[in-house]
């Protein structure tokens, strides 16, 4: 049933969800088993900007974007807005009036299963957004979804608290009750990346600094000098 509102939900502390911003989606996606990530077609508005916030999941009707309005009132400093529809819609469901109201309750951005306009708008305020696609097309008003119910979206789900991380290389989850977890080994791998990467610089190659030259020998690569190749065959 349609228009249920929960309140005072659960968040993820704001000094996790700042320690977390610290490391990119790919990596915190790996720290946690590969694990998380909304299906691809979640991309960036904005480039060039990484956010943490804890979710307020929204579920929007078709082509009405009266429940957003009504979850505004639910956010609150360090939050994030994950709306999807309920059944698949295209239209802008999402424009400069809300993010100001979002704005100034100190909410991170949006990340949203249809679609947003005013873009020049949304930049030159600084509030990002990740949606599905873009499109002027506007929305109507008077028929409800939920607010802070857990949501299917973009094939994960998302409880209300959960944390939402979001760049430029997509939106990643992580569940509330694993944040601390994830964190630890997201700075594990962060570290280990940094040694990669010196080895990286040193001249050293893929082969060699991941330790792959058994796997691949025993996946059956074969190294043959030119002068013995002929016509994509050995002499």
């Amino acid at each position: 049933m349609a228009g249920i509102v929960v309140t005072n939900t659960p968040r993820t502390p704001i000094e996790l969800l700042d320690a977390l911003a610290e490391y990119g989606v790919a990596t915190v996606h790996e720290a946690q088993g590969r694990t998380g990530l909304l299906s691809p077609e979640i991309t960036a508005v904005q480039r060039g900007t990484r956010v943490a916030g804890s979710a307020v999941t929204v579920t929007v009707a078709p082509g009405d974007n009266t429940t957003i309005a009504v979850a505004v009132e639910q956010c609150q400093e360090a939050d994030l807005l994950v709306v999807t529809p309920t059944v698949q819609c295209d239209m802008g469901y999402f424009g400069d009036l809300l993010a100001t109201s979002l704005k100034a309750r100190g909410v991170r951005g949006l990340v949203i299963n249809a679609g947003v306009r005013d873009l020049a708008d949304l930049e030159t305020m600084g509030f990002p957004v990740w949606s599905r696609c873009v499109s002027a097309e506007g929305t109507t008003k008077g028929v409800l979804g939920d607010v802070n119910t857990p949501i299917s979206i973009a094939n994960r789900m998302v409880h209300p608290g959960d944390t939402v991380l979001a760049d430029d290389d997509g939106v990643v989850i992580v569940p509330r009750a694993r944040v601390s977890a994830v964190l630890t080994a997201a700075q594990e791998r962060e570290t280990k990346e940094a040694i990669s990467r010196s080895r990286y610089l040193d001249g050293e190659i893929a082969l060699d600094v991941n330790n792959m030259r058994s796997m691949v020998k025993a996946a059956g690569v074969r190294y043959i000098d030119y002068l013995e190749w002929k016509d994509g065959q050995p002499s």
